[in-house]
């Protein structure tokens, strides 16, 4: 579970929740047809904008922001040069039901464990990576548009409301629902994206370039170890994808600059 997304989403419910509680009844900020404009119009919208696959699909990669952990790098590493001592003592038939924590490493082992060349692996690993990228990519993409739209549909919410109050001055009795509808959907619409929409998005985006990374590394580690590549050297070539501070932890030299 990242408790970054849980405690920062809930947090700032609560903390506006509070607000309206300490405020006045919280009955005054509940408006069907606000609601209806806002969270209904703007669902309908993207939905416009993407496919049926892509809309539905983004709710499914949503659940990435909160429940979701890659392996630290160095145990990664780690690892990984396990793996390339196997191979090197024992063959890459060494490997066959090794168990591992990434589906993808798992993947590659047992293209090693196959029998395939370094860039029959390279390629399909690449292929597969990809894949992954798009598909974060376009269930950050639906966010980020329902963070655009929220907002817009607020504003037309706004708009109706206040031609429902103009038209109708001579009732002081419609005035007040009019004016809540106009206030409340550029409530709900600011609400929907800022605590909501836009930090699911960046947060997919997020996580689409920390996996993107991993699996970089994991298929030069295995491409090396088709190749043949030493365990030692392997490790030297793997510990670019730390950073400094990690480097300086386990003693590895920074690279030199230029």
């Amino acid at each position: 579970m990242d408790f970054a997304t849980l405690i920062g989403l809930v947090g700032a419910i609560l903390l506006i929740a509070s607000a309206v509680i300490l405020g006045v009844s919280p009955d005054v900020f509940i408006n069907g047809p606000s609601l209806l404009i806002v969270l209904g119009g703007s669902v309908l919208v993207v939905l416009s904008k993407f496919s049926f696959g892509q809309f539905f699909g983004a709710f499914s990669a949503a659940a990435r922001a909160f429940k979701f952990k890659l392996p630290e790098t160095q145990s990664a590493i780690e690892e990984l040069v396990d793996v390339a001592q196997i191979a090197r003592k024992e063959g890459v038939l060494g490997l066959e039901g090794r168990e591992v924590e990434s589906p993808f490493l798992g993947q590659g082992i047992q293209m090693l464990v196959d029998g395939q060349n370094a860039d029959t692996i390279k390629q399909l690993l690449n292929k597969e990576r990809l894949m992954t990228l798009e598909h974060n990519r376009s269930g950050a993409k639906v966010f980020t548009a329902l963070a655009d739209v929220g907002p817009a549909m607020g504003m037309i919410g706004t708009l109706i409301g206040l031609v429902q109050m103009l038209s109708n001055m001579e009732d002081p009795k419609s005035i007040g629902p009019a004016m809540a509808v106009a206030l409340l959907t550029t409530l709900y619409g600011a609400m929907l994206a800022t605590m909501i929409a836009s930090p699911i998005a960046d947060k997919l985006s997020l996580r689409m370039t920390e996996e993107a990374r991993m699996q970089s590394l994991y298929i030069d580690a295995l491409v090396a170890v088709q190749e043949g590549t030493n365990p030692r050297v392997i490790e030297q070539l793997l510990s670019s994808y730390l950073s400094p501070k990690e480097r300086a932890k386990v003693g590895e030299p920074e690279p030199a600059n230029g």
